[in-house]
């Protein structure tokens, strides 16, 4: 992707979900341990490295505490790491997983796709009863 492509707008969905992460020695290890895993883009800079994917990105805390040498490393312990997101995150007991589209995420969120989107009124969108 050239630069001019990275900060391009765009109203399509760009089908990537991802999280920005302090470069501390745990964020950086995340990032090293993500960075092997396919689809998935790590960029790093002097305070924070971006993990980028999709459509999902899963962070198995299992995983990660034995990356770290850690014997626990919980999803309170990734969302200290974590400074934003983009996608619809979903926070288990030993996973954060991500979705570009939130619609994807629906089982986890308890809740049905339905499919077209009502755009409502000049009052804005119509939400479900």
């Amino acid at each position: 992707m050239s630069e001019k492509q990275q900060y391009e707008f765009s109203r399509t969905s760009s089908d990537k979900c991802g999280v920005t992460m302090s470069a501390s020695v745990e964020g950086n290890a995340i990032g090293d341990l993500m960075s092997e895993k396919e689809g998935v883009e790590v960029t790093k800079y002097p305070a924070m490295l971006r993990i980028d994917g999709g459509p999902v990105i899963e962070f198995d805390m299992n995983e990660i505490a034995e990356y770290l040498g850690e014997e626990e490393f919980t999803t309170y312990d990734f969302e200290i790491e974590t400074s934003t997101h983009y996608g619809r995150m979903v926070r288990l007991d030993d996973k954060v997983i991500l979705f570009a589209n939130p619609e994807d995420a629906a089982e986890y969120l308890g809740f049905e796709p339905s499919g077209e989107q009502d755009v409502g009124s000049e009052d804005g969108p119509a939400l479900p009863a």
